[in-house]
């Protein structure tokens, strides 16, 4: 096996070690790797073997691994997937998407293009569809953004952006009870979560696509899938997304994504040593009254429909 990684301390020898076992494991022949990159636990590889180019991603944490199941779980729901070639307790094995064929690689001026939007909007539209009817009735434990939305995790986050005097907080604290019911009462389907050009497979086309990386995967209302993906777009791609779509998305949801987004993200931000650029706009949010706002729109609307 041929592996152009350089070993020069411990753990390189251990990631080639873990690398070989799992390409190993595939069935793999004759194999020569490549690293692609490695961040957060999870690590991807370029592999060619008897003419075929393969990408396998390791998981080094088990949490992660729960991107092996959202495969096998779309590959059965017939939803759009690049083929999971093979996979390990801690590894897939995917075509590699730059190698030709009727695919390629999303590219940052798809987010410009209404053609490639529309063909998004199908993708999104097909499994929020039939994420309706998987999750219906099952119990299922899977990834939930909203499940950040605890207490506790807000006081953290206040205490960490400084913004524990503010109003929104007092509000919350009262409300609590109502504030969660409300949000596990949302109807729930299978939601991406993570939508960037960076994670999508045109075809080379422009008449279909979809997502990959799966990692976040899971359940949540298809308005937050829907806003995750037009806050990316321009103008005249996000129009295009909603045309494709349709508007059957109950304002309930709207009015609950207005809030629970931002406090979503200023979370997730709160947890670095160093405060992540992208809440910036979230944290700013906060601080003018905004979020406030949109809580009190919310509770003023489903205090009404009781």
């Amino acid at each position: 096996m041929n592996i152009t990684i350089r070993k020069e301390t411990p753990a390189d020898y251990q990631i080639v070690e873990e690398l070989t076992r799992e390409v190993f494991k595939l069935g793999v022949r004759n194999p020569v790797c490549s690293l692609i990159r490695s961040k957060a636990g999870i690590s991807l590889y370029r592999v060619e073997s008897e003419g075929k180019k393969l990408v396998l991603k390791i998981f080094e944490n088990p949490e992660d691994a729960r991107e092996i199941d959202n495969y096998l779980m779309l590959s059965k729901l017939n939803i759009p997937t690049l083929p999971l070639l093979g996979y390990t307790q801690n590894a897939i094995l995917l075509p590699d998407a730059e190698a030709g064929g009727e695919y390629r690689l999303g590219r940052e001026s798809d987010l410009r293009d209404p053609k490639v939007a529309s063909a998004i909007a199908r993708w999104y539209k097909l499994l929020h569809k039939k994420g309706r009817a998987y999750l219906s009735g099952r119990e299922t434990p899977m990834y939930d953004e909203s499940d950040l939305l605890t207490a506790d995790n807000m006081r953290v986050m206040a205490e960490k952006t400084g913004t524990t005097e503010n109003m929104l907080w007092r509000i919350v604290t009262e409300n609590y009870d109502t504030i969660r019911s409300r949000i596990d009462a949302l109807p729930r389907t299978l939601t991406y979560n993570d939508f960037y050009w960076t994670n999508l497979i045109v075809s080379k086309t422009g008449e279909s696509a979809f997502m990959f990386d799966y990692n976040l995967l899971g359940r949540g209302t298809a308005y937050g899938d829907i806003r995750n993906v037009t806050s990316s777009l321009s103008r005249q791609a996000a129009e295009a997304f909603l045309r494709e779509y349709g508007d059957d998305i109950e304002e309930e949801q709207k009015k609950a994504d207005a809030f629970i987004a931002p406090v979503v993200t200023l979370i997730a931000a709160s947890r670095y040593d160093t405060f992540p650029s992208y809440a910036e706009t979230s944290l700013e949010e906060l601080k003018n009254g905004d979020i406030l706002r949109y809580l009190k729109e919310w509770l003023g609307m489903t205090a009404q429909s009781r």
